[in-house]
């Protein structure tokens, strides 16, 4: 745990400004939980994106968890319920997460609503009055940090930093072998974030699938008294099933949770620094091909003077998780 303390030593005075782009889902909530248990950082917006379910019920979701948490200050502003190329036919996971993306709990309407202004909006205007200052964590397909690039050119440069759950650097893909889900969802919006010059982290399959989270550790938050960690408990058990189904495994993957605390602090990862396109078409569209810049090529081609981004390589799986069930239990 001493490890983990002076990895995590800053001033209340440092805190950094959050944004989490989701589609609640269970890891999402179990990921919004633990930024809201970090003293780090502060979540300021919460944007909604379809994914896990639709972008309608995403909002509902959202403002559902943070009901729960107490949280009501922080706004939700709705996102994209279509690509960025306007494409309606949205692969939606409720397959993994139930038809509510919350386990099949079915749990009461909020009370609260939306702001007015859409996802996109909200995120240029919050890089706009905090310029460099804040990170968005991008938990689902990334059309509405494209959209905000189109809103506002200058989005990308105004911004602090976008970190991306998303990607498969040199392994199969989760929806098929050549894609994972966030940006085969949007393949064209995350090709433009990729390449728009912003400061991009992604967090791919290759190190979420690094962190495990086990039925013992399901266990010591049914058998805790925190918070988050019952209510987490009560929607999990369909998560697990369908790892078992897909994966003949008897745990989850924490893809969100990592992804978050990739942005709360990044050394908990490595990362290397090269160009990401994104493959739009065919039976490898939603691909996440890696230049690692080393060689020169003779002809001017799509690759050519793109800028450059990080992606995770390693994780200390050991420290995320820790982290993780720390800030549930203790809730």
């Amino acid at each position: 745990m001493r490890l983990c303390k002076d990895l995590f030593r800053i001033g209340p005075s440092e805190k950094k400004k959050i944004i989490i782009d989701t589609d609640p889902g269970i890891d999402d909530a179990m990921a919004i939980f633990v930024a809201l248990q970090s003293p780090e950082v502060e979540v300021i917006g919460l944007t909604t994106i379809y994914g896990n379910v639709y972008t309608t019920l995403a909002t509902r979701n959202a403002l559902h968890l943070l009901e729960f948490a107490e949280r009501s200050d922080i706004p939700v502003a709705e996102g994209s319920h279509v690509t960025f190329t306007k494409g309606t036919k949205l692969r939606v996971a409720d397959f993994v997460h139930g038809s509510d993306g919350l386990g099949n709990q079915n749990f009461s309407p909020p009370k609260g609503k939306p702001i007015d202004q859409s996802g996109p909006a909200f995120l240029v205007e919050q890089a706009n009055l905090h310029p460099g200052k804040i990170t968005v964590v991008a938990l689902g397909p990334l059309t509405n940090i494209a959209l905000a690039i189109e809103l506002d050119p200058a989005f990308a440069q105004k911004i602090g930093q976008i970190v991306i759950l998303g990607g498969a650097f040199s392994v199969n893909g989760n929806v098929n072998p050549a894609a994972e889900a966030n940006i085969f969802g949007d393949p064209d919006a995350a090709d433009i974030v990729f390449t728009s010059g912003a400061d991009v982290v992604a967090v791919g399959l290759n190190v979420t699938h690094q962190v495990v989270f086990s039925v013992a550790d399901r266990d010591k938050l049914a058998q805790s008294k925190g918070k988050y960690a019952q209510y987490l408990c009560k929607i999990l058990a369909l998560y697990f099933s369908y790892h078992h189904d897909a994966y003949e495994m008897q745990g989850v993957y924490l893809h969100d949770p990592t992804a978050i605390l990739a942005a709360v602090n990044p050394s908990l990862l490595t990362y290397t620094e090269g160009v990401v396109r994104v493959q739009t078409s065919g039976i490898t569209r939603g691909m996440t091909i890696f230049d690692n810049t080393k060689k020169r090529y003779a002809e001017i081609t799509e690759w050519s003077n793109k800028p450059t981004v990080k992606v995770a390589v390693t994780v200390d799986a050991s420290a995320v998780l820790e982290l993780v069930m720390d800030r549930l239990i203790n809730s």
